[in-house]
């Protein structure tokens, strides 16, 4: 069974940083693109970053210049790092995997328990 595992959410003072870790396991054969998605009270899930598995990335224009997607295919892992971090990035933040199970015939989204960003003075 396949789990994306989360780290590196808390609470951060304006202007800081964080780096955020999505780690995926269990009976996986390739993983095609990733991504990070957040919801913020009150709001729905909205897109931060994707990295393809040849490493093309795509940003909201929210986050552009201040974040960064990257991936270690190695470890099936995939990172954000955040930078310039502001009041309203605050959200729960979810990692995304399209990935390919061995046991099964297609690739399938998974995604991860999510993590809380706090930004705040």
């Amino acid at each position: 069974q396949v789990q994306l595992v989360e780290s590196g959410g808390g609470l951060v003072q304006p202007g800081g940083s964080l780096r955020l870790s999505c780690a995926a396991s269990g009976g996986i054969g390739a993983i095609g693109a990733m991504g990070w998605y957040r919801q913020a009270p009150g709001k729905q899930r909205e897109l931060v970053a994707t990295i393809t598995s040849g490493g093309n990335t795509n940003y909201a224009d929210s986050v552009k210049g201040r974040f960064t997607i990257s991936r270690d295919n190695a470890k099936n892992t995939e990172y954000l790092q955040m930078n310039s971090l502001r009041p309203e990035d605050t959200a729960v933040y979810y990692c995304n995997m399209i990935i390919w199970v061995r046991t099964e015939i297609a690739f399938n989204r998974y995604w991860g328990q999510g993590t809380q960003v706090t930004v705040s003075s």
